[in-house]
């Protein structure tokens, strides 16, 4: 994907809006979807050089509404059908329908439109795909791209999706209750995992996929000012923000990866850092804290230390120790043995990772080879900490890793 663009954001900004629009009128979010997505192409292509018209949003649907009715009519065709909503409205009604209906044209059914492809009865990769898509609004060559997966691949997953929400009978209308709140959990946790995905790339030569952190950040920023009361979705929003600050840092020139502690926190992104914890700062006192906001929290403290030396370390620890009373994870464990050694010394947070050693799942995983050869190497066991090194970059599937913890055992020996 191309960096940031005027046309490029008002699309994104336009998709799930028309979409909604679309899904609202007809119901059908599978042609919908694939509606809109043909609408964004158009646009693409003619506005650079015809310009953007004054009522963007009111194009897209007009252009979506049209492409809908062709799409329906060839399903009439292939499967010998007719559809009711094809027959009984012509082209020209339909047009002069899209542009003219305020209704359409003015209400937002983004938060329904993230609930639906959020929905519990999708895949979680599936459900990640789906957002990008049909509120992203990227195309499934882009979400292949930021993947490292071939468009076949990508392009299955999607119409799986969409085959689930079909047949499912799902629809745009917007969960209650208890239902509305573990959904809109779920929406949180598919952005969490999209900007991780853009953070730390899971694989591939490249240590980052800026595109999906950047695309993370801007969903959150939208589902915050849908729910700006929730204080879970802000915290997510400051932890992507006070996280995100770093990146110019996390590389070098090489594009080899650089640890936190020997950044250049000069390059970190300061307007970032006073949006994440204003907000962070914010939202802490409002009511009760959850995890989201309990990682932004120590992703501040970390961010507002002048060096690595004059980090909090007492403070990251009692933060972990919260964040896992929210919910053990062997992650946050993991985490946490590195605070524990802060300030209590190597061999207790050591002892920490001797007990995650016994998970099956993640025994053998990189990040705990990692920290145990870091801890290692803090103690003073050069040759135990080498061998932990190159144990982490045997399991690893990122080069950019994989080429970091083969060179801190070379020099270790």
């Amino acid at each position: 994907m191309s960096g940031p663009h005027p046309i490029e954001d008002l699309l994104r900004t336009c998709a799930p809006q028309v979409l909604g629009a679309l899904v609202r009128r007809y119901g059908d979010f599978d042609l919908c979807e694939d509606a809109v997505q043909e609408a964004l192409i158009a646009a693409a292509r003619q506005w650079p050089g015809e310009g953007v018209p004054d009522n963007a949003r009111g194009w897209l649907l007009t252009v979506a509404g049209r492409r809908y009715v062709d799409l329906v009519r060839s399903e009439a065709a292939r499967r010998r059908r007719e559809d009711a909503v094809a027959l009984a409205t012509p082209d020209a009604e339909l047009l002069a329908h899209a542009a003219d209906d305020d209704r359409d044209t003015d209400a937002d059914d983004s938060l329904a439109l993230l609930f639906l492809c959020c929905h519990p009865d999708l895949s979680p990769p599936s459900r990640i795909a789906l957002t990008l898509r049909a509120v992203g609004g990227l195309t499934t060559a882009q979400i292949a791209a930021a993947f490292l997966v071939p468009e076949a691949t990508m392009a299955q997953r999607i119409s799986r999706a969409k085959q689930t929400i079909r047949g499912a009978g799902l629809t745009l209308a917007p969960p209650e209750g208890a239902d509305r709140t573990a959904r809109l959990a779920e929406v949180r946790h598919v952005l969490y995992l999209v900007f991780n995905e853009g953070y730390t790339a899971s694989a591939g030569d490249a240590l980052t996929a800026p595109e999906l952190s950047t695309e993370a950040i801007r969903l959150a920023r939208m589902l915050h000012r849908l729910v700006p009361d929730d204080p879970e979705t802000a915290g997510l929003l400051a932890l992507m923000l006070l996280t995100d600050a770093r990146r110019p840092a996390r590389t070098g020139p090489g594009g080899e990866l650089v640890p936190l502690a020997e950044q250049d926190r000069g390059s970190w992104d300061g307007a970032l850092i006073a949006e994440g914890v204003e907000l962070i700062s914010r939202t802490l006192p409002r009511g009760r804290v959850g995890p989201y906001q309990l990682q932004a929290a120590i992703a501040a403290v970390h961010d507002e230390a002048p060096s690595a030396r004059d980090t909090d370390w007492p403070q990251i620890l009692a933060l972990y120790e919260l964040l896992e009373r929210t919910g053990p994870n062997p992650m946050i464990t993991l985490n946490r043995a590195v605070a524990v050694s802060m300030v209590h010394g190597p061999e207790a947070g050591l002892a920490l990772l001797d007990g995650l050693g016994a998970d099956r799942l993640l025994a053998r995983n990189h990040r705990l080879l990692a920290t145990r050869a870091h801890l290692l190497e803090l103690l003073g066991d050069r040759a135990a900490a080498a061998e932990a090194y190159r144990e982490a970059a045997r399991h690893t599937t990122s080069a950019p890793e994989r080429r970091h913890l083969t060179e801190r055992a070379r020099r270790l020996g």
